[in-house]
């Protein structure tokens, strides 16, 4: 019998094919040549041996794209991410990552005065911007690297995506992650096939941690914010933004590290210099502003914040000296207005996002931007990893903030039908208890009264302004707290003076 025929070699796949350059990026293309900058990476390509000269298209081919993985990298220094790298990882993992939508948001354009514009990070699947540098660092890996594999210290979304893309292209992934990691995402990282580790009390122990191992097992380590490719990786964010909506006035983007605002300025600024890059960060952990203050990178406080993605203590050097001379200002926002966003996005867009993904729009609720009235803003929604108990309280304090949850003190007589009378007039008005407490033992009048402590869900501010004078009117004094405003203050100086009255003996008790 005849042998049976070898069978032929796998056909060698064809190139990868590259992306229709937009009208904006053939523009940016036909530009003259800029003036010879020192730079720590080439934004030039190797001459063709066959043709003799010297490709310097926007689009290369995927074997002449360069990386920032390839060239040696100045650890005492640092370095400043170029617009070819940003180039170079949109051409490299825009088959592997989601193209997130990009919508106008017809509630939040028309309470604001503005075309709004939700760039909806969280849709990845790892539920974060953070897949885009997370696969761009994977592949430029050298084969070497990633045989031994990576390492990295993160709380959360970074281990997510080094996890998920590590367990698709075959490569190792460790990841330490405090004690204080979600045990949600630790869960989600082993079940993508990560090794945890749970090392260290907080984010700067478990980095220690890292580099140790780092060096004992030959393992490549990459910070989750700093590292050129992580950085060039988010910049396809400001990308993607620029060809879903090409005549943008403004993008808000939330600041921790500080690699996605580099990332996303270095496009911007390129592509269109005329755009404004506004950076929002939490009051309670104002790292970038401080250093930008400083003018270095300095450590700053970082107390806690419903922004917990954002509470980085130490920008990156990197995303510093990238996004120092792009960014054009800086808005810090307190704990109400970043609640207040979130319930905002999950009652009015039916989006779940993180406190750090919605710090953008707090800004916006907060009235730092009134010069954007009127103009197109882009707000990526960078991460909806959010522990469903979180989620419960922070929607609380912003119904809080937005005065459609409040708490009250009302005096009552301490006999049969005391406490009726308060929930007669609550629910005649259309105000429904959440809570109530009954007490007894510390008071200032007199014996034959007592006070309750109410937590009541109302329709808005005007309905509790409402509810408390039809109190005032029924004879109950009432003190009622949380509100900071105008009406807030109202309330207050109201109820003090019904007190005094009561303390004069001018109205029943």
């Amino acid at each position: 019998a005849a042998a049976p025929r070898p069978s032929p070699p796998p056909a060698r796949p064809p190139p990868m094919s590259l992306p229709r350059p937009s009208a904006l990026l053939l523009r940016h293309i036909r530009r003259p040549a800029p003036a010879a900058m020192p730079r720590r990476f080439s934004s030039s390509v190797a001459p063709d041996k066959k043709k003799g000269n010297t490709t310097s298209n926007l689009f290369p081919t995927a074997e002449k794209i360069t990386s920032s993985a390839s060239k040696q990298v100045n650890t005492q220094e640092p370095v400043e991410v170029s617009f070819d790298e940003v180039a170079g990882a949109y051409h490299r993992i825009r088959n592997d990552i989601l193209r997130t939508s990009c919508k106008r948001s017809h509630y939040m354009s028309k309470a604001l005065g503005m075309e709004v514009y939700f760039k909806k990070e969280f849709q990845h699947e790892s539920g974060s911007f953070k897949e885009r540098g997370a696969c761009n660092a994977l592949h430029n890996l050298s084969p070497e690297q990633k045989k031994c594999g990576v390492i990295a210290a993160s709380a959360g979304n970074h281990a997510l995506a080094l996890a998920r893309h590590g367990k698709r292209m075959g490569i190792p992934v460790t990841v330490v992650m405090p004690t204080v990691a979600p045990m949600t995402k630790v869960m989600n990282c082993r079940e993508y096939g990560a090794r945890v580790l749970i090392e260290g009390q907080h984010i700067v122990e478990s980095k220690g941690y890292a580099e140790t191992l780092m060096g004992e097992e030959g393992l490549t380590y990459i910070n989750g914010y700093d590292h050129p490719d992580i950085i060039a990786g988010a910049g396809t964010v400001g990308w993607e933004a620029l060809e879903q909506v090409p005549d943008l006035d403004a993008i808000v983007v939330p600041v921790g590290g500080a690699g996605l605002i580099a990332g996303i300025a270095v496009v911007m600024k390129t592509l269109k210099p005329d755009v404004q890059v506004i950076g929002v960060e939490p009051k309670l952990c104002a790292s970038y502003s401080d250093s930008l203050d400083a003018g270095k990178v300095v450590n700053s406080t970082a107390g806690a914040t419903l922004a917990d993605g954002l509470a980085v203590p130490r920008i990156g050097d990197n995303a510093f000296k990238t996004a120092q001379t792009r960014v054009d200002r800086m808005i810090k926002v307190d704990e109400q207005s970043i609640a207040l966003a979130v319930l905002r996005l999950t009652e009015m867009e039916k989006c779940v996002v993180e406190g750090g993904g919605a710090t953008g729009l707090a800004a916006l609720l907060q009235g730092e931007c009134p010069d954007l009235k009127g103009k197109k803003v882009v707000l990526p929604l960078c991460g909806g990893n959010i522990d469903i108990t979180v989620l419960g309280r922070v929607i609380e304090r912003g119904l809080a903030a937005d005065g459609r949850l409040i708490r009250f003190i009302s005096t009552v007589s301490d006999r049969p039908g005391g406490i009726a009378g308060v929930t007669k007039i609550l629910a005649d008005h259309g105000a429904s208890i959440k809570e109530i407490f009954h007490e007894r033992a510390w008071l200032q009048s007199n014996v034959y009264s007592v006070q309750i402590k109410c937590v009541v869900e109302v329709i808005d501010r005007e309905h509790g302004l409402k509810v408390h004078r039809e109190l005032l009117k029924g004879g109950f004094p009432t003190i009622m707290y949380d509100a900071e405003d105008a009406v807030g203050k109202e309330f207050e100086k109201d109820s003090q003076e019904m007190l005094k009255l009561l303390d004069a003996g001018n109205l029943r008790a």
